[in-house]
């Protein structure tokens, strides 16, 4: 778990940084979800797992990692927008925001599998 989350928590900040240098902006909401969903809740969950609330905090972790993929999969991929990785400005920074779209998409792939194996290990022997 804690490499799943430290993992993406390094490329959300240099896709962040991609996104700065290429003057992509997000909207108000973009940001606010970002910043909860894709910043803050793994983090959390992380930090929560080592106490007596580390049920909650996977799935915490499932459901923010499942958040995030579904985001970037839609922005990055599916929707037509500056943010879409076919329709980024020029600059040099689109090589870093396309390796990190993608590696976000494998890290959020790996932390929501992370999560639900946690989970199902836990389930599995709660209810032995």
């Amino acid at each position: 778990m804690t490499i799943a989350v430290l993992t993406h928590l390094i490329v959300t900040v240099l896709h962040g940084h991609a996104h700065t240098r290429l003057g992509v902006a997000l909207s108000n909401w973009q940001q606010a979800y970002v910043l909860a969903v894709i910043v803050v809740a793994p983090l959390l969950a992380l930090a929560f797992s080592f106490t007596r609330y580390s049920h909650a905090a996977l799935r915490l972790l499932l459901a923010s990692m499942l958040g995030s993929l579904i985001f970037g999969a839609c922005y990055h991929y599916l929707i037509i927008s500056p943010d879409h990785v076919a329709h980024l400005p020029s600059g040099e920074a689109r090589g870093l925001f396309r390796v990190t779209a993608l590696v976000l998409l494998l890290t959020e792939t790996f932390g929501v599998f992370v999560a639900s194996l946690i989970l199902r290990r836990v389930s599995t022997q709660n209810a032995d």
